[in-house]
């Protein structure tokens, strides 16, 4: 239990540091200074009142200095990171595999608010990403779907290649209905879970696009041609496919 509580908290605080990139990144800002400030009234943000989770609630979600409402997403983002990390630590335990998937859960989260807030992906994750993750995957990656085996370069390059060549095919084919990020993206999805990962990635994926957007058209009354961005769901995918890959195939499977 003391691991999972500090892979927790460790998690938490990691978490507080995706809430700077998520803003700061799209707006071509340095994520490194100045220091955390309230958006409203400029005010830096003190260390205490920048402790991961414990904050927003003895600060009952309002700045200390103006006392405008701090949105919730905050907590949200510094929660969901730590609950991840939980999750890979509990997968992986102690290993390589998991402070690198650690971190790829990180890049998700970055990834999934950027682009619900912007529709965009940035290369800053993904091109460096996808090249990192080719260097891992050929030599320290385990495979989610056989987690006592390892990944390879012959997977992880297929994988690279498949997540990029089938997401451009998508995005010729819809005549921009794929963005350029998306297919950065997979590149990257693919290096770190080889060519079965981008499937799942993908089924899983456009599966929980339809979901919502059927969801969003019947309960909101958006319309067919309402921009969504995939990236959240293909963040979610990708997500799923390392936690739970090895399951889902054997599942399909039968066996």
């Amino acid at each position: 239990m003391f691991f999972y509580v500090t892979v927790f908290l460790f998690g938490a605080v990691i978490g507080s540091f995706l809430n700077v990139c998520i803003y700061r990144l799209p707006r071509g800002q340095s994520i490194v200074y100045p220091s955390s400030k309230c958006p409203e009234c400029g005010h830096g943000i003190s260390a205490k009142d920048n402790i991961p989770l414990l904050s927003y609630l003895l600060l009952k979600g309002r700045c200390r200095n103006c006392g405008v409402k701090i949105s919730a997403r905050y907590p949200l983002v510094e929660f969901l990171n730590a609950l991840l990390y939980v999750l890979v630590f509990w997968r992986y335990g102690f290993s390589v595999s998991s402070a690198v998937f650690m971190l790829y859960m990180s890049s998700l989260i970055v990834i999934t608010f950027i682009d619900l807030d912007f529709q965009i992906i940035p290369d800053v994750i993904t091109i460096p990403g996808a090249l990192i993750s080719l260097v891992l995957g050929a030599l320290v990656l385990k495979d989610p779907f056989l987690r006592f085996s390892m990944l390879g370069w012959k997977a992880s390059l297929i994988g690279a290649a498949l997540g990029f060549g089938l997401f451009y095919g998508i995005a010729v084919l819809s005549r921009g209905g794929m963005g350029g990020g998306d297919i950065k993206m997979m590149a990257m999805v693919g290096a770190l879970t080889g060519w079965k990962g981008v499937l799942l990635t993908t089924f899983l994926g456009s599966l929980l696009g339809s979901v919502i957007g059927i969801y969003l058209m019947v309960s909101k009354g958006k319309g067919r041609k309402t921009k969504i961005p995939f990236g959240p769901f293909l963040s979610a995918g990708s997500a799923i496919t390392v936690l739970f890959g090895q399951e889902i195939l054997r599942l399909y499977l039968g066996g």
